[in-house]
């Protein structure tokens, strides 16, 4: 990819998240990129994401819908609008509600990817649909209602003084 992926953009006192932190050495560092009206991200599960032998474990599916979700909510907070991901303020958003469906195992030892798609932006709340897909087979879809981080909050967090 030569486009910056969006958890890139978030101000370095917001980017500790396991999931999606660029600053969590222990995390995900997941990264999330548009690909048309599409979002989308890879990952490659390590052996220790394991349930059964040779399959993923669903906490971790969880946590990719969760954080590929709040990371498209922020790059479509500002493609509605019409702003670069690097203007102020910041844009963030934290998971409101999280739904997961599995429909097939994972498997473990392949890349995943995740796509996601906005189905609604209302106010402060945007909501995300996705799935993942593993050797072209969507094993799990979810959906992510995220809400804009309040403004005091926000102000607070990138003071160094969370609330």
């Amino acid at each position: 990819m030569t486009q910056k992926p969006f958890q890139d953009y978030y101000p370095d006192a917001l980017a500790h998240c396991y999931g999606c932190g660029k600053l969590n050495e222990h995390g995900h560092q997941i990264k999330s990129y548009w690909d048309g009206e599409e979002s989308v991200c890879h990952f490659m599960p390590r052996p220790y994401h394991i349930a059964i032998p040779g399959y993923v474990y669903g906490g971790l599916l969880a946590s990719l819908i969760d954080c590929h979700g709040t990371g498209a909510a922020a790059a479509a907070a500002y493609r509605a609008e019409h702003r670069a991901m690097d203007t102020e303020p910041a844009f963030r958003f934290l998971t409101a509600s999280l739904h997961v469906d599995f429909l097939k195992p994972t498997p473990l030892g392949i890349e995943l990817e995740i796509r996601g798609k906005v189905k609604e932006v209302k106010g402060r709340k945007i909501v995300i649909e996705e799935w993942i897909v593993a050797n072209g087979i969507t094993t799990v879809r979810g959906e992510v209602a995220a809400v804009q981080v309040p403004d005091g909050m926000m102000e607070a967090l990138l003071k160094g003084k969370p609330d």
